[in-house]
Protein backbone atom coordinates (compact mmCIF):
# COMPACT_ATOMS: atom_id res chain seq x y z
CA UNK A 1 0.00 0.00 0.00
CA UNK A 2 1.32 3.45 -0.96
CA UNK A 3 0.06 6.25 1.26
CA UNK A 4 -0.96 9.72 0.07
CA UNK A 5 0.36 12.34 2.48
CA UNK A 6 -1.71 15.32 3.54
CA UNK A 7 -0.73 18.59 5.19
CA UNK A 8 -0.61 16.74 8.51
CA UNK A 9 2.96 16.23 9.71
CA UNK A 10 2.79 12.45 9.81
CA UNK A 11 4.25 9.38 8.08
CA UNK A 12 2.80 5.88 8.06
CA UNK A 13 4.81 3.10 9.76
CA UNK A 14 7.75 2.08 7.57
CA UNK A 15 6.76 -1.59 7.70
CA UNK A 16 4.06 -0.74 5.13
CA UNK A 17 6.65 0.22 2.50
CA UNK A 18 6.53 -1.55 -0.87
CA UNK A 19 9.19 -4.09 -1.86
CA UNK A 20 11.25 -1.32 -3.52
CA UNK A 21 10.98 0.82 -0.38
CA UNK A 22 8.32 3.26 -1.60
CA UNK A 23 6.12 4.20 1.36
CA UNK A 24 4.24 7.40 0.53
CA UNK A 25 3.76 10.17 -2.01
CA UNK A 26 2.96 13.85 -1.72
CA UNK A 27 3.34 16.23 1.16
CA UNK A 28 5.84 19.06 1.26
CA UNK A 29 9.57 19.43 1.80
CA UNK A 30 9.41 21.64 4.87
CA UNK A 31 12.31 21.32 7.35
CA UNK A 32 9.97 19.78 9.94
CA UNK A 33 8.75 17.09 7.53
CA UNK A 34 12.25 16.30 6.29
CA UNK A 35 13.62 15.97 9.81
CA UNK A 36 10.69 13.75 10.82
CA UNK A 37 11.38 11.61 7.76
CA UNK A 38 15.06 11.12 8.59
CA UNK A 39 14.27 10.35 12.24
CA UNK A 40 11.81 7.72 10.97
CA UNK A 41 14.23 6.06 8.55
CA UNK A 42 12.61 7.65 5.48
CA UNK A 43 14.18 9.73 2.71
CA UNK A 44 12.65 11.74 -0.16
CA UNK A 45 12.96 11.26 -3.90
CA UNK A 46 11.27 13.08 -6.74
CA UNK A 47 9.29 11.94 -9.76
CA UNK A 48 8.34 15.04 -11.68
CA UNK A 49 6.86 17.47 -9.19
CA UNK A 50 5.63 14.94 -6.63
CA UNK A 51 7.77 13.99 -3.59
CA UNK A 52 8.19 10.24 -3.11
CA UNK A 53 9.15 8.87 0.32
CA UNK A 54 11.22 5.70 0.66
CA UNK A 55 12.29 3.36 3.44
CA UNK A 56 14.07 0.40 1.81
CA UNK A 57 14.72 -2.94 3.49
CA UNK A 58 17.54 -3.80 3.50
CA UNK A 59 19.43 -0.51 3.69
CA UNK A 60 22.90 0.15 2.26
CA UNK A 61 25.16 1.50 5.03
CA UNK A 62 28.77 1.93 6.04
CA UNK A 63 30.34 1.79 9.48
CA UNK A 64 32.81 4.73 9.42
CA UNK A 65 35.50 2.79 11.29
CA UNK A 66 35.34 0.01 8.67
CA UNK A 67 35.91 2.16 5.59
CA UNK A 68 38.17 0.51 3.01
CA UNK A 69 40.86 2.70 1.48
CA UNK A 70 42.71 1.21 -1.49
CA UNK A 71 46.46 1.60 -1.87
CA UNK A 72 45.90 3.85 -4.87
CA UNK A 73 43.62 6.13 -2.82
CA UNK A 74 46.17 6.22 -0.02
CA UNK A 75 48.66 7.49 -2.59
CA UNK A 76 46.17 10.15 -3.74
CA UNK A 77 45.70 11.31 -0.15
CA UNK A 78 49.43 11.38 0.55
CA UNK A 79 50.10 13.35 -2.64
CA UNK A 80 48.14 16.33 -1.23
CA UNK A 81 46.88 17.00 -4.73
CA UNK A 82 43.43 17.78 -3.38
CA UNK A 83 42.30 20.08 -0.58
CA UNK A 84 39.40 19.12 1.68
CA UNK A 85 36.84 21.40 3.35
CA UNK A 86 33.39 21.09 4.89
CA UNK A 87 30.39 23.42 4.62
CA UNK A 88 32.31 25.96 2.52
CA UNK A 89 30.28 25.55 -0.68
CA UNK A 90 27.05 23.75 0.22
CA UNK A 91 24.91 25.38 -2.47
CA UNK A 92 27.51 24.75 -5.16
CA UNK A 93 27.87 21.10 -4.12
CA UNK A 94 24.14 20.40 -4.30
CA UNK A 95 23.95 22.25 -7.62
CA UNK A 96 26.78 20.15 -9.08
CA UNK A 97 25.16 16.95 -7.77
CA UNK A 98 21.98 17.90 -9.62
CA UNK A 99 23.87 18.20 -12.91
CA UNK A 100 25.66 14.86 -12.86
CA UNK A 101 24.22 12.34 -15.34
CA UNK A 102 23.33 9.09 -13.58
CA UNK A 103 23.25 5.72 -15.32
CA UNK A 104 19.67 4.64 -15.94
CA UNK A 105 18.19 8.04 -15.08
CA UNK A 106 16.80 10.38 -17.71
CA UNK A 107 16.99 13.43 -15.49
CA UNK A 108 17.82 14.59 -12.02
CA UNK A 109 15.79 13.91 -8.87
CA UNK A 110 17.45 16.96 -7.27
CA UNK A 111 14.88 19.51 -8.38
CA UNK A 112 14.87 23.19 -7.51
CA UNK A 113 12.43 22.38 -4.69
CA UNK A 114 14.87 19.77 -3.35
CA UNK A 115 17.75 22.23 -3.52
CA UNK A 116 15.80 24.90 -1.64
CA UNK A 117 14.71 22.39 1.02
CA UNK A 118 18.25 21.18 1.76
CA UNK A 119 19.66 24.70 1.70
CA UNK A 120 17.15 25.43 4.47
CA UNK A 121 18.31 22.36 6.39
CA UNK A 122 21.90 23.52 5.94
CA UNK A 123 21.04 26.95 7.37
CA UNK A 124 19.48 25.18 10.36
CA UNK A 125 22.65 23.14 10.92
CA UNK A 126 21.34 19.72 9.88
CA UNK A 127 22.58 19.38 6.29
CA UNK A 128 26.31 19.37 5.60
CA UNK A 129 28.64 19.30 2.62
CA UNK A 130 32.14 17.99 2.07
CA UNK A 131 34.23 19.51 -0.70
CA UNK A 132 37.26 18.56 -2.76
CA UNK A 133 39.27 21.40 -4.30
CA UNK A 134 41.96 21.38 -6.97
CA UNK A 135 43.88 24.57 -7.71
CA UNK A 136 41.12 26.64 -6.14
CA UNK A 137 38.26 25.01 -8.07
CA UNK A 138 35.56 22.73 -6.66
CA UNK A 139 36.04 19.36 -8.35
CA UNK A 140 34.13 16.95 -6.11
CA UNK A 141 31.96 16.67 -3.06
CA UNK A 142 28.93 15.28 -1.31
CA UNK A 143 26.10 16.41 0.94
CA UNK A 144 23.70 14.86 3.41
CA UNK A 145 21.92 15.19 6.73
CA UNK A 146 23.35 14.45 10.17
CA UNK A 147 20.79 12.88 12.47
CA UNK A 148 22.23 12.06 15.89
CA UNK A 149 24.94 9.43 15.41
CA UNK A 150 23.92 8.77 11.79
CA UNK A 151 24.97 10.69 8.69
CA UNK A 152 22.48 10.25 5.86
CA UNK A 153 24.32 10.72 2.59
CA UNK A 154 22.24 12.13 -0.25
CA UNK A 155 24.41 12.59 -3.33
CA UNK A 156 27.97 13.13 -4.53
CA UNK A 157 29.68 14.39 -7.66
CA UNK A 158 33.13 14.30 -9.19
CA UNK A 159 34.76 16.31 -11.97
CA UNK A 160 38.20 14.79 -11.45
CA UNK A 161 39.17 11.15 -10.97
CA UNK A 162 38.94 10.17 -7.27
CA UNK A 163 37.64 13.59 -6.21
CA UNK A 164 34.38 12.31 -4.68
CA UNK A 165 36.16 9.36 -3.04
CA UNK A 166 38.65 11.78 -1.52
CA UNK A 167 35.84 13.91 -0.07
CA UNK A 168 34.05 10.83 1.26
CA UNK A 169 37.16 9.38 2.92
CA UNK A 170 38.20 12.66 4.51
CA UNK A 171 34.66 13.38 5.65
CA UNK A 172 34.36 9.92 7.17
CA UNK A 173 37.41 10.64 9.34
CA UNK A 174 35.72 13.83 10.51
CA UNK A 175 32.48 11.98 11.26
CA UNK A 176 34.37 9.45 13.38
CA UNK A 177 35.77 12.33 15.46
CA UNK A 178 32.17 13.54 15.91
CA UNK A 179 31.05 10.11 17.24
CA UNK A 180 29.00 9.24 14.14
CA UNK A 181 28.37 5.49 14.23
CA UNK A 182 26.80 4.90 10.84
CA UNK A 183 26.72 6.40 7.34
CA UNK A 184 23.46 5.78 5.51
CA UNK A 185 24.16 5.25 1.81
CA UNK A 186 20.46 4.45 1.20
CA UNK A 187 20.72 2.22 -1.87
CA UNK A 188 23.42 0.04 -3.39
CA UNK A 189 26.17 1.41 -5.64
CA UNK A 190 29.41 -0.40 -6.62
CA UNK A 191 31.30 2.85 -5.85
CA UNK A 192 30.27 2.78 -2.18
CA UNK A 193 30.58 -0.99 -1.92
CA UNK A 194 34.25 -0.61 -2.84
CA UNK A 195 34.61 1.66 0.18
CA UNK A 196 33.10 -0.91 2.54
CA UNK A 197 29.36 -0.25 2.45
CA UNK A 198 27.07 -3.25 2.99
CA UNK A 199 23.44 -4.16 3.50
CA UNK A 200 21.70 -3.83 6.86
CA UNK A 201 18.14 -4.70 7.77
CA UNK A 202 15.78 -1.76 8.16
CA UNK A 203 15.01 -2.84 11.72
CA UNK A 204 18.68 -2.66 12.70
CA UNK A 205 19.12 0.64 10.88
CA UNK A 206 16.24 2.20 12.80
CA UNK A 207 17.94 1.28 16.08
CA UNK A 208 20.73 3.77 15.26
CA UNK A 209 18.37 6.72 14.82
CA UNK A 210 17.53 9.16 17.64
CA UNK A 211 14.19 8.56 19.31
Amino acid sequence: MIFQLTDELLFPPVLYAEEDGLLAIGGDLSPDRLLLAYRSGIFPWFDGEVPLWYSPDPRFVLYPAEIKISNSMKQVIRSRRFRFTTNKAFEEVIDQCSKIKREGQGGTWITSKMKDAYIQLHALGYAHSAETWLNGSLVGGLYGVKMGSVFCGESMFSKESNASKFAFIEFTSLLISQSVKLIDCQVYTPHLESLGAKMMSREEYLSFLPA
